[in-house]
């Protein structure tokens, strides 16, 4: 095992780690019970499959789906949901939180003097992690949970860019599921930030709880990489069925527009047509977002109608030529199947080299 990938395993998941813990100790310390600390552990599905991936795989990744991806998302997004709930019943301002953080170092620099002065480096240390961690304590609740969402979704990106990847997925096709996977992220913290802040949202205990359900909906595609990869096919005669032949030649350009109706564009059009059109909630940027929801699925919709005739007009062409239609996907097997039969039919009408003679032995009798 490759020292690189083994280390490359065990830093991002130990970051998928320590991050949960964190959102598990928010928890803990907003509804001042010790038992949400049984979260935590959530971890120690991480952990196993850690162990799996290193014993199977050495480290490596599959294909199209991360497990780490996704037991991460189990592992956090049980704490947002419970700190974005809590949420409705904190309020704070900025003046009383800039207090608190002025309090807070002036506290910092009365323990680093007399530490200092009196004990040594580990007691120093020690009261030095204590006074930072109560300054911590200190920061407004509602900072603290945009603040886990911005981490989350930047660690979604980063750890899947850490990751190893595997035989299947390229370089190539990496940069292109991450520079993807940016752009999803900025769309689904403004939708959860954006809707969430609206004063008469916070209200509805079930509106919170439907928006949360969405988000957590859209999360379901960071495990996932097909959006870059292409479905292989292992049949290529003629007589393979036309979805089938689509699927294959534009597998990654319908599983992108799958994701935006049905995992994140459809569903948040939903969400916002719904706060407008029954809860009259309006406001410029949520009537901004839902016309962008609208252009985004419309484009989509129109970008299926373009392979759909391009395909169609490919099958067409090639019926009429009387060529076999293999898919792209895997050509050199498409091609051997295809040309098989041609060769085996080309031996026939190739002329033998003539046989010579052979000279009978001369007869004495």
């Amino acid at each position: 095992m490759e020292l690189m990938v083994l280390l490359n395993a065990l830093v991002t998941r130990l970051l998928f780690v320590l991050h949960s813990l964190i959102g598990v100790w928010r928890v803990t310390a907003v509804k001042k019970e010790p038992k949400y600390w049984l979260l935590a552990l959530l971890n120690l599905l991480l952990c196993l499959e850690t162990g799996l991936t290193l014993k199977f795989k050495q480290g490596r990744g599959y294909k199209w789906f991360s497990p780490a991806i996704f037991l991460y998302l189990i592992c956090i997004v049980p704490s947002l949901w419970l700190l974005e709930i809590h949420h409705g019943t904190q309020y704070c301002g900025n003046e009383p939180g800039a207090v608190q953080v002025n309090v807070s170092n002036q506290d910092f620099n009365q323990s680093r003097e007399s530490s200092h002065g009196s004990e040594g480096t580990d007691h120093h240390i020690i009261q030095t992690a204590k006074v930072f961690v109560n300054q911590l304590s200190t920061i407004c609740e509602t900072v603290w949970t945009l603040a886990l969402h911005q981490t989350f979704l930047l660690l979604l990106v980063i750890g899947r860019w850490l990751l190893p990847i595997g035989v299947e997925i390229t370089r190539d096709q990496l940069s292109q599921l991450l520079l993807m996977f940016v752009g999803t992220a900025a769309d689904i913290l403004e939708f959860a930030s954006e809707t969430l802040d609206i004063e008469d949202v916070r209200k509805n205990y079930a509106l919170i709880n439907a928006i949360l359900a969405v988000w957590t909906w859209s999360m379901l595609q960071f495990p996932l990489d097909l959006a870059v990869q292409h479905i292989g096919c292992k049949s290529s005669s003629p007589a393979r069925r036309i979805p089938s032949l689509l699927l294959c030649r534009y597998s990654a350009e319908l599983w992108n527009i799958g994701v935006s109706l049905f995992i994140q564009d459809g569903p948040f059009f939903i969400v916002r047509s719904i706060l407008m059109g029954h809860f009259r909630i309006f406001n410029q940027m949520l009537v901004f977002f839902t016309a962008k929801n609208i252009l985004v699925v419309t484009l989509q919709l129109y970008r299926l109608a373009v392979i759909t005739l391009d395909f169609r007009a490919t099958v067409l062409q090639k019926s009429r030529k009387g060529e076999v239609c293999c898919c792209p996907c895997e050509p050199y097997e498409a091609r051997a199947h295809a040309t098989g039969h041609q060769e085996n039919e080309m031996k026939e009408f190739v002329p033998l080299p003539p046989k010579e003679e052979s000279q009978a032995p001369s007869e004495d009798h």
